[in-house]
């Protein structure tokens, strides 16, 4: 697979994921988010600006996630990624509406859409596991120009 059709079996087939970022102590802070879209640029999801997630986004630039799809272990595949964030601003927040229409039942209206930002993880390196095949099929990946950390 290429590191687009990794990103966009996140975003179509997985979409909520599991996030871990950094507080200010340094200690890890875990959360279930939704991956909006993905391109061969990266991956894009959305907060709001007054959340303790968009503080530790601006903070530190960076996340990990991971996430899974199947019904048990031994059909399930995972792929998780690590790396640079940077926040983009409301300008694509109709572009993600559209592709997730079901934002418009949590964010009704124009006014409460005023608090959402988009975020954009434009460099990293990601690991993906097929438990369904045998052999177990696994597979690094980088972009952005995120150098590969494999051993």
């Amino acid at each position: 697979m290429t590191v687009k059709e990794y990103l966009e079996y996140i975003v179509q087939q997985i979409h909520s994921v599991v996030v871990a970022t950094v507080d200010e102590d340094g200690l890890p802070v875990a959360c279930v988010i939704d991956m909006m879209y993905a391109d061969e640029n990266g991956l894009y999801f959305l907060t709001a600006k007054g959340k303790s997630f968009y503080r530790r986004l601006k903070d530190k630039g960076f996340l990990a996630l991971s996430g899974k799809n199947g019904e048990d272990t031994m059909s399930c595949t995972a792929v998780s990624v690590r790396g640079k964030v940077r926040e983009t601003g409301a300008d694509m927040l109709p572009f993600l509406f559209e592709k997730n229409p079901y934002m418009y039942e949590i964010y009704p209206s124009e006014d409460s859409r005023k608090a959402l930002t988009v975020f954009h993880l434009f460099e990293g390196s990601g690991e993906w596991f097929d438990l369904s095949k045998k052999p177990i099929e696994r597979d690094t990946f980088t972009f952005g120009g995120a150098e590969s950390n494999t051993s």
